[in-house]
Protein backbone atom coordinates (compact mmCIF):
# COMPACT_ATOMS: atom_id res chain seq x y z
CA UNK A 1 0.00 0.00 0.00
CA UNK A 2 1.55 3.33 -1.05
CA UNK A 3 2.29 5.90 1.65
CA UNK A 4 1.19 9.50 1.19
CA UNK A 5 2.64 12.34 3.25
CA UNK A 6 -0.14 14.92 3.52
CA UNK A 7 1.09 18.37 4.56
CA UNK A 8 -1.85 20.63 5.36
CA UNK A 9 -2.32 23.12 8.19
CA UNK A 10 -6.12 23.38 7.96
CA UNK A 11 -7.57 20.61 10.14
CA UNK A 12 -10.83 20.19 8.22
CA UNK A 13 -9.07 19.96 4.85
CA UNK A 14 -6.43 17.57 6.22
CA UNK A 15 -9.10 15.29 7.70
CA UNK A 16 -11.16 15.28 4.49
CA UNK A 17 -8.16 14.42 2.32
CA UNK A 18 -6.85 11.84 4.78
CA UNK A 19 -10.21 10.07 4.91
CA UNK A 20 -10.62 10.05 1.12
CA UNK A 21 -7.08 8.75 0.56
CA UNK A 22 -7.42 6.04 3.20
CA UNK A 23 -10.73 4.91 1.69
CA UNK A 24 -8.82 4.35 -1.56
CA UNK A 25 -6.23 2.17 0.18
CA UNK A 26 -3.42 4.63 0.82
CA UNK A 27 -1.52 4.81 4.08
CA UNK A 28 -1.60 8.49 5.05
CA UNK A 29 0.80 10.25 7.39
CA UNK A 30 0.05 13.88 8.19
CA UNK A 31 1.96 17.01 9.07
CA UNK A 32 0.48 20.41 9.89
CA UNK A 33 3.67 22.43 9.30
CA UNK A 34 6.81 22.38 7.18
CA UNK A 35 9.24 21.32 9.88
CA UNK A 36 7.15 18.27 10.79
CA UNK A 37 6.81 17.44 7.08
CA UNK A 38 10.57 17.35 6.57
CA UNK A 39 11.05 15.17 9.64
CA UNK A 40 8.27 12.76 8.63
CA UNK A 41 9.57 12.50 5.07
CA UNK A 42 13.00 11.57 6.38
CA UNK A 43 11.65 8.93 8.78
CA UNK A 44 8.81 7.44 6.76
CA UNK A 45 10.09 7.69 3.15
CA UNK A 46 6.64 8.31 1.61
CA UNK A 47 5.82 7.33 -1.95
CA UNK A 48 4.27 10.73 -2.70
CA UNK A 49 3.89 14.09 -0.92
CA UNK A 50 0.87 16.38 -1.04
CA UNK A 51 2.10 19.84 0.01
CA UNK A 52 0.24 23.01 0.88
CA UNK A 53 2.22 26.17 0.07
CA UNK A 54 0.97 28.41 2.87
CA UNK A 55 2.06 26.76 6.11
CA UNK A 56 2.45 28.12 9.65
CA UNK A 57 5.69 28.53 11.55
CA UNK A 58 8.89 29.52 9.80
CA UNK A 59 8.98 27.03 6.94
CA UNK A 60 6.50 27.37 4.08
CA UNK A 61 5.58 24.63 1.65
CA UNK A 62 8.15 25.62 -0.97
CA UNK A 63 11.04 25.46 1.49
CA UNK A 64 9.69 22.21 2.95
CA UNK A 65 9.42 20.70 -0.52
CA UNK A 66 12.97 21.79 -1.33
CA UNK A 67 14.32 20.15 1.82
CA UNK A 68 12.36 16.95 1.23
CA UNK A 69 13.60 16.74 -2.36
CA UNK A 70 17.18 17.36 -1.23
CA UNK A 71 16.85 14.19 0.89
CA UNK A 72 15.20 12.16 -1.90
CA UNK A 73 14.81 13.72 -5.33
CA UNK A 74 12.63 10.83 -6.53
CA UNK A 75 9.63 11.55 -4.28
CA UNK A 76 6.80 13.03 -6.35
CA UNK A 77 5.40 16.22 -4.83
CA UNK A 78 1.91 17.53 -5.55
CA UNK A 79 1.29 21.12 -4.57
CA UNK A 80 -2.23 21.53 -3.21
CA UNK A 81 -3.15 25.12 -2.49
CA UNK A 82 -5.92 27.67 -2.64
CA UNK A 83 -3.74 30.13 -4.56
CA UNK A 84 -4.18 29.84 -8.32
CA UNK A 85 -1.64 32.61 -9.02
CA UNK A 86 1.28 30.27 -8.29
CA UNK A 87 0.26 27.72 -10.92
CA UNK A 88 2.75 28.99 -13.49
CA UNK A 89 5.64 28.50 -11.03
CA UNK A 90 5.09 24.94 -9.86
CA UNK A 91 7.45 23.27 -12.34
CA UNK A 92 10.28 25.64 -11.43
CA UNK A 93 9.74 24.52 -7.84
CA UNK A 94 10.30 20.88 -8.94
CA UNK A 95 6.73 19.86 -8.15
CA UNK A 96 5.06 17.12 -10.17
CA UNK A 97 1.55 18.61 -10.14
CA UNK A 98 -0.39 21.64 -8.97
CA UNK A 99 -3.95 21.16 -7.71
CA UNK A 100 -6.26 23.84 -6.35
CA UNK A 101 -7.84 23.00 -3.00
CA UNK A 102 -11.42 21.86 -3.26
CA UNK A 103 -13.93 19.69 -1.46
CA UNK A 104 -13.94 17.65 -4.70
CA UNK A 105 -10.93 15.42 -4.06
CA UNK A 106 -11.14 13.73 -7.46
CA UNK A 107 -8.42 15.85 -9.12
CA UNK A 108 -6.13 15.33 -6.13
CA UNK A 109 -6.64 11.54 -6.17
CA UNK A 110 -6.00 11.54 -9.94
CA UNK A 111 -2.76 13.48 -9.40
CA UNK A 112 -1.62 11.03 -6.70
CA UNK A 113 -2.33 8.02 -8.91
CA UNK A 114 -0.62 9.64 -11.89
CA UNK A 115 2.47 10.54 -9.82
CA UNK A 116 2.71 6.99 -8.48
CA UNK A 117 2.37 5.51 -12.00
CA UNK A 118 5.11 7.78 -13.33
CA UNK A 119 7.35 6.95 -10.38
CA UNK A 120 6.83 3.20 -10.87
CA UNK A 121 7.53 3.39 -14.59
CA UNK A 122 10.74 5.36 -14.07
CA UNK A 123 12.26 2.95 -11.55
CA UNK A 124 14.50 0.18 -12.84
CA UNK A 125 13.21 -3.38 -12.71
Amino acid sequence: MPTVLLVEDEDNVRLLYQQELEERGYEVICAADGKAAVELAQRAAPDVVIMDINLPEKMDGIESMSRILSQNKDIPVIINTGYSEYQDNFMSWAADAYILKSSDVGPLIDAVEDALRRRASSQPD
